[in-house]
């Protein structure tokens, strides 16, 4: 979740609904300006019980991110604690319950993305073999309860904790128990920015079940495949879901828009303290009657707090981004940006994935999007069939799409390479998840302590 700091940069009052289209409109690149964002959270834990390791104590996570200073971080300080570290890498922050993420810089090739997350896995790895800590690369924590978890000592959270479960009955699990890969990506225009919404959020599922890595809850098999994104479907329906109206006719920034405003708030940042406006109302505060702070108007940067705050499959902000796929090993986080930047950053691939789901309904969507964390590429598609039956097709588009683009590293590999974690599992026909029930079931005897051992980074 995103990190917030005082800046001393201008932030104007909104005076106007036009100023709110802003953020939106000033992401617009030339294709040359393009980059690629990744984000990726990992589960941290003790190496001798496997207990999840509190901020404060010894070897604990704030030990964790000062330990970073080793490489060059700098701490982002809230409220006398170190929330985050911020580097030439982008930034390092705590999740909800102490899990670990990095939000890369954005960065020109996937090449470059790889080698950025190649040197955070190094380094908090040294840091971990010192002090003790391991991190685990699945998307829900598969043996711990949320009483057995910390919480982190950041102000939206608070917040958030006490809101979650006034709104639905899995928030907090979502805040405390899982793990997510995410990238962002640019867009060129209004339109492109459409497109690439549509086609992206039509073909989420299909990256909720390639990572699908999460199939166990309190130490047994909870009869999903990705628990994680089933979590989503009762943590708030105000912020999550398919977003229908993206496939409407005249869809755009301002559509998108008139949907926050229909977001309930979480809060607003005043002087580097997060003030509790949960289910208060972003119209309210445009007219000066936000109850959290009467008479008060807000500015730009609470508008771009408010864009955080909402949780569907691809958010729009200053630009777009990916949010279906569980946490999962080194090879997968470089492969989820590989498959969006395939699909989207080449026009002829971006086309011919927009065919593949342009003539799906409504109703067929939600019904994937409902049963893909469950049945994973069996989950079907709109009109027939599953998602096993495009899985190939839609690789293929994105192999295309990177071969295009013509990336090369110092060997003079393209970038199509990063696919193959995806390709394997289409061969094969099993989700990660699938894999690992395989393993608990056989060679693990139903012991998950062999899921640190197996997959940890």
């Amino acid at each position: 979740m995103s990190t917030r700091e005082i800046s001393d940069r201008a932030d104007p009052l909104i005076e106007s609904l036009d100023q709110l289209a802003e953020p939106m409109a000033a992401g617009e690149k030339p294709r040359a300006a393009w980059r690629i964002g990744t984000e990726h959270e990992k589960f941290v834990y003790d190496k001798a019980d496997h207990h999840a390791p509190s901020y404060d104590e010894p070897g604990g996570i704030r030990d964790l991110l000062m330990a970073l200073t080793e490489f060059g971080w700098e701490p982002i300080v809230e409220g006398g604690n170190v929330i985050a570290m911020k580097g030439s890498d982008g930034t390092v922050s705590l999740e909800p319950a102490g899990q670990l993420e990095l939000s890369g810089a954005p960065l020109e090739s996937l090449h470059e993305t790889c080698a950025e997350t190649g040197r955070h896995l190094a380094q908090v790895k040294t840091i971990g073999d010192r002090i003790g800590k391991g991190f685990l690369g699945l998307g829900m924590w598969p043996d711990k309860t949320r009483e057995e978890l910390p919480v982190m000592p950041k102000g939206r959270y608070d917040i958030m904790l006490r809101h979650m479960p006034r709104v639905g009955s899995m928030g907090l699990d979502m805040m405390l128990r899982t793990c997510t890969i995410q990238v962002n990506l640019d867009y060129s225009s209004e339109a492109d920015m459409v497109q690439k919404f549509r086609t992206s959020l039509a073909l989420q599922p299909l990256a909720t079940a390639l990572f699908a890595n999460s199939p166990f809850t309190e130490g047994k098999p909870n009869g999903y495949l990705s628990y994680r994104s089933h979590i989503w479907s009762d943590t708030d329906p105000a912020r999550t879901g398919m977003l229908p109206f993206v496939f409407e006719q005249g869809f755009g920034y301002q559509r998108y828009v008139d949907y926050m405003l229909d977001v309930p708030m979480y809060f607003v940042f005043r002087d580097g303290k997060y003030i509790d406006a949960a289910g208060q109302s972003f119209r309210d505060f445009l007219k000066g009657e936000l109850p959290a702070l009467p008479g008060e108007l807000p500015r730009m940067s609470d508008w771009q707090d408010h864009l955080s705050t909402a949780f569907p499959e691809v958010r729009l902000k200053s630009f777009l981004e990916m949010r279906g796929a569980d946490g999962g090993p080194w090879n997968r986080i470089c492969a989820l940006p590989a498959l969006w930047v395939g699909l989207l950053y080449d026009q002829t691939a971006l086309d011919a994935a927009w065919d593949v789901v342009k003539d799906w309904d409504m109703e067929g969507r939600e019904v994937l999007r409902s049963s893909v964390p469950k049945l994973g590429l069996d989950a079907p598609l709109p009109g027939g069939g599953t998602l096993r039956d495009i899985a190939g097709e839609v690789l293929d588009i994105a192999r295309s799409g990177l071969a295009a683009r013509g990336k090369l590293n110092a060997g003079g590999d393209n970038e199509t390479g990063y696919l193959e974690p995806l390709a394997e599992i289409v061969s094969s026909g099993k989700v990660p998840a699938q894999r690992l029930l395989e393993r608990f079931h056989g060679e693990w005897g139903g012991d998950l302590c062999e899921v640190y051992k197996q997959k940890s980074f």
